[in-house]
């Protein structure tokens, strides 16, 4: 299973959401995979994660209480 990281910082949050998009699809074609996403401080954006892209998603995703900034993202195809 690939362990991937995508930082997302310096990014304005559209072209961030665009990112993780394009990054989630192509993760999902190779099968099973778990990302890490860094979204630093931004609440906002991890909202808009949320949101506009991973609640359509069959994949499982949580905010670590270790670092807040970071969204971490597993599927497992079967």
């Amino acid at each position: 299973t690939p362990n991937e990281t995508l930082d997302l910082h310096g990014f304005r949050h559209k072209q961030a959401i665009e990112l993780v998009q394009d990054t989630l699809q192509s993760l999902d074609r190779q099968g099973s995979f778990s990302l890490t996403i860094i979204t630093g401080n931004s609440t906002v954006l991890q909202q808009r994660i949320f949101e506009e892209i991973l609640q359509q998603t069959p994949y499982h995703y949580y905010v670590p209480g270790w670092n807040l900034g970071q969204i971490i993202v597993s599927y497992m195809k079967l």
